[in-house]
């Protein structure tokens, strides 16, 4: 909170070019008009877990939310005091101030009377408020970027003091600073967004051509005049226009009114045209990069989002004390979540592939560090712990687990369609050896549905499904189930039950 007051105050030097002329603001406005300032944010998250994310809004900022029709984000009303709690939220991978939202905008019949509408309308959006909101956070921003450098400063330090700065090679300092780069490439189509919708981030070519041709001497005495990007997400199949065509002319629109420069790369204001049908809505970005990036450092060929990751997590409700594993963990980015916001609870992050669980494990030591640095002082660590092992042969006690939560291989990036009818049935009966009967609980995530189907139902006896959440993961239709083990106890199969099994899952599948 000390931080949004002391942001607050910087927003007197504040020039944002609105209605063609700067705007003088006094110390005294600025405190009176943030004080009852209410703005409606929105929110991106995982296509499939919007009232999860809702849940969240309601339980850590006592805000009610609406889910958009266009699936994949919410809307809620905080006073600008709550903004630093919003980056808080585990569940939400892009925020944003809403300017205005049209639930029924009514488009004319041809292309160029709709663009001309998208010009008229640059003019007259209520700006002011979320403008303050939009440099309100990125004050806060830098104040956190700030404090950063100064903490990871004072650790360097820390370590020449010990001696151990000599230690440090040159080639590990690059070594590190490119698998991160590379890292940040390599995400699959977790990463990507629906192929369904179009979007394209424009600024017309009149417009990224336009130069900074002010010197340096210059930049001193004049204000800065803030660069500016629009970017256009369409959904619908009625539109008689592009995405292109509508980030051009609205973005063309928005530069003749503040006297923003256009810049599509490095960009202080990303404006958002998010179409929906008859839904129109305009935002102010508020996020630079999804906020689902805050936890992974090393990456594999299927990592999966942090914030999916806590919805799957949500869906089985952990309680303290629950002993939580993921037996096919890959770079741990469940079990990882888990410990970071249910620390109260005993996590496992297990895989077959030795280079998996280095990444794990790696991963675990980059948040170790991460929150060292965040907090000045040493660590005292995090309820988890990585491990190799067969999942259809865990090293854990009959009914010792609580929970098991985790992303089963689609049969696409690792894997195939036909190892799945062998492997989904052993799982799921290794699971239910190792879960708890009565209370236990498994959230599985896979998009092999018809065999994860075949093998769930020859397990009716261990395992009762309870809920399906439908999740759209970078075009593919996936789905989480939610399944409670029965009170039935694990009863060893023999061998020729198991040859049986895998026989009749095979069979079916071919």
């Amino acid at each position: 909170m000390a931080d949004v007051k002391e942001a607050i105050n910087q927003l007197v030097n504040v020039n944002l070019h609105v209605n063609q002329r700067s705007v003088p603001v006094t110390e005294t406005d600025v405190r009176s008009e943030s004080e009852h300032l209410h703005v409606t944010i929105g929110a991106t998250v995982p296509t499939g877990f919007e009232q999860t994310a809702a849940d969240e809004v309601r339980e850590k900022l006592g805000s009610s939310c609406k889910i958009s029709k266009d699936r994949g984000k919410i809307y809620f009303d905080i006073a600008v005091e709550s903004l630093a709690q919003v980056h808080c939220l585990r569940s939400v991978d892009n925020l944003f101030v809403v300017v205005q939202e049209f639930k029924d905008y009514q488009f004319k019949n041809t292309k160029e009377e709709v663009l001309k509408d998208f010009e008229d309308l640059a003019g007259k959006l209520p700006w002011s408020d979320p403008l303050k909101v939009w440099e309100l956070n990125a004050s806060f921003k830098k104040k956190k970027t700030k404090r950063k450098k100064i903490n990871q400063n004072s650790s360097k330090r820390k370590m020449i003091d010990n001696g151990q700065g000599d230690k440090l090679d040159e080639n590990d300092v690059k070594k590190e600073f490119s698998d991160n780069m590379i890292g940040s490439h390599i995400l699959d189509y977790y990463e990507n967004p629906a192929i369904k919708e179009e979007i394209i981030t424009l600024v017309g070519e009149d417009l990224a051509s336009c130069k900074d041709e002010a010197d340096e001497s210059s930049k001193e005495t004049e204000p800065r005049v803030l660069k500016f990007r629009v970017t256009c997400s369409r959904a619908g199949e009625k539109h008689c226009f592009t995405s292109n065509e509508a980030a051009r002319d609205f973005g063309g629109a928005i530069q003749d009114y503040f006297k923003w420069k256009a810049d599509m790369t490095n960009f202080d204001v990303e404006v958002l045209l998010n179409i929906h049908d008859n839904e129109v809505i305009v935002g102010i970005a508020l996020t630079e990069e999804s906020l689902h990036r805050r936890n992974i450092t090393h990456f594999g060929p299927t990592t999966l989002r942090s914030t999916l990751a806590y919805g799957m997590l949500r869906l089985c409700a952990p309680l303290p004390t629950d002993i939580i594993v993921d037996p096919m963990c890959g770079t741990g980015a469940i079990p990882i979540e888990g410990a970071t916001e249910w620390y109260n609870c005993y996590h496992i992050a297990g895989d077959n592939n030795p280079l998996a669980v280095k990444r794990a494990a790696n991963n675990i030591s980059s948040l170790l560090t991460k929150n060292q640095i965040k907090e000045g002082k040493p660590s005292w660590g995090l309820p988890i712990d990585a491990i190799q092992w067969d999942i259809c042969n865990l090293p854990l006690r009959t009914g010792s687990v609580d929970i098991i939560v985790t992303d089963m291989p689609f049969g696409k990036r690792m894997g195939s369609k036909k190892r799945n009818w062998n492997l989904y049935p052993a799982c799921l009966q290794e699971m239910s050896r190792v879960c708890r009967p009565g209370t236990g609980r498994a959230v599985l995530l896979t998009q092999d549905k018809k065999c994860f189907t075949k093998a769930l139902s020859g397990m009716g006896h261990v395992w009762r499904k309870v809920h399906t959440v439908w999740v759209n993961i970078g075009g593919l239709h996936a789905a989480v189930y939610l399944l409670k083990r029965t009170t039935q106890a694990f009863v060893h199969p023999s061998e020729n039950e198991k040859e049986e099994l895998l026989s009749k899952a095979k069979n079916e599948g071919d």
